[in-house]
C-alpha cells in the first residue's frame, strides 16, 4: 500500500508559502502523493490552485484532489483547469470528485444543493467532452489544453449508489474519506464487484484518509481543528485519530488489510515537522 499526505490547504491560518515547502519536503521524505481537501464556505486554498503551486516545485509526486466538489465548479472551467494542472505536472494529477454534503458550499456559489447530483452527471459528460477537444456550448475552438493521457484521471468519492455508478462509468477507482477500515473496506468490495460486473478490465485503485497528530499537544490541537471544521462531531472525532506513530503503524496496517490502494495521512497541524513524524513512523 502507498502512502500519501495530506496538504494543510484547508488548516486555517495556514502561510501560502507553508504549502509550497510541505510539498517539496512530502516528495524528499519519499510520500507517493499530495492531497488536498476541499471546500468552498470555508476558509480555505482552493484545491487545484494549491496543487499547479505544489507541481511546480516538485519533480515526482503525485497530485490529488480528496475530493473536489464537483457541482460547485463550472464544468467547462473545471475541465481548463485540470487538463491545465495535468500538463503543468507532466501527467502527475488525479482528480478526486465527489458531490459533497454541505448545503452552504452549494449556497455560497449561488448553485441548487437538491439537485447536485443530477447535475454532476451531466457535468462529467461536458467534461470528459472538453477533455476530448469537442466544441462545447457553441465555442468556436476546444477549451483545451488536452491532458496529457487524454483525460484527468478521476477517483470517485461518496458512500452511495451513485458513487459506485460513477466509479465503474467514469472513474479509475473510488476514494472515501475519514470513514474507518471497518466502513470503507466493505464499500470498496462493493466498488469490485460493480467493477467486474461492468467489464471493466483491471481492478480500481481503491483510496482512504486518515487524520493523525503526532506531536505532544496533538488532542487539543485535533480537537480545535476538527472541532472547527465538522463541529461538535468533529471534536469527538479528534479523540480517536492516530496520536502516537504505534497508532498510526496500525491504523495502516487496518487500510491495507481491507485491500486499500494507497492511504492518505491528512495533518491536523500545519507543521512541517508533522511529515518527518510521518514519515519515520510510516516510510
Amino acid at each position: 500500500m502507498e502512502i500519501g499526505i495530506g496538504l494543510p490547504n484547508v488548516i486555517p491560518g495556514t502561510p501560502g508559502a507553508t504549502l509550497v515547502d510541505w510539498a517539496r519536503h512530502a516528495e524528499e521524505r519519499g510520500f507517493s502523493a499530495v492531497a488536498t481537501i476541499d471546500r468552498v464556505a470555508y476558509p480555505s486554498y482552493e484545491s487545484l490552485i494549491a496543487l499547479a503551486a505544489a507541481a511546480a516545485v516538485t519533480g515526482r509526486i503525485g497530485l490529488l484532489t480528496n475530493v473536489l466538489l464537483g457541482p460547485t465548479r463550472n464544468p467547462v472551467l473545471l475541465a481548463k483547469e485540470a487538463a491545465s494542472v495535468d500538463r503543468i505536472s507532466q501527467g502527475r494529477l488525479t482528480l478526486g470528485v465527489s458531490v459533497g454534503s454541505r448545503p452552504d458550499d452549494y449556497q455560497a456559489v449561488g448553485l441548487g444543493f437538491a439537485d447536485r447530483g443530477r447535475r454532476w452527471d451531466r457535468d462529467l459528460e461536458l467534461i470528459h467532452r472538453a477533455w476530448n477537444g469537442e466544441l462545447v456550448n457553441g465555442a468556436q475552438h476546444p477549451v483545451g489544453p488536452a491532458p496529457t493521457g487524454g483525460a484527468v484521471p478521476l477517483l470517485i468519492g461518496g458512500m452511495s449508489d451513485a458513487a459506485i455508478r460513477r466509479s465503474v462509468r467514469w472513474g479509475i477507482g473510488w476514494t472515501v474519506g475519514g470513514a474507518p477500515p471497518e466502513v470503507g473496506g466493505p464499500f470498496a468490495q462493493r466498488v469490485r464487484a460493480a467493477w467486474r460486473e461492468a467489464g471493466r478490465q483491471g481492478e480500481p485503485r481503491i483510496v482512504a484518509l486518515t487524520y493523525f497528530g503526532l506531536r505532544e499537544s496533538a488532542l487539543e490541537t485535533a480537537t480545535d481543528y476538527l472541532g472547527h471544521y465538522y463541529g461538535e462531531a468533529g471534536k469527538q472525532f479528534a479523540q480517536w485519530i492516530p496520536k502516537t506513530p504505534d497508532q498510526l503503524r496500525e491504523a495502516a496496517r487496518k487500510y491495507e488489510d481491507h485491500g486499500f490502494d494507497e492511504l492518505f495521512v491528512d495533518p491536523t497541524l500545519a507543521d512541517l515537522t508533522e511529515i518527518d513524524r510521518a514519515a519515520e513512523a510510516l516510510l
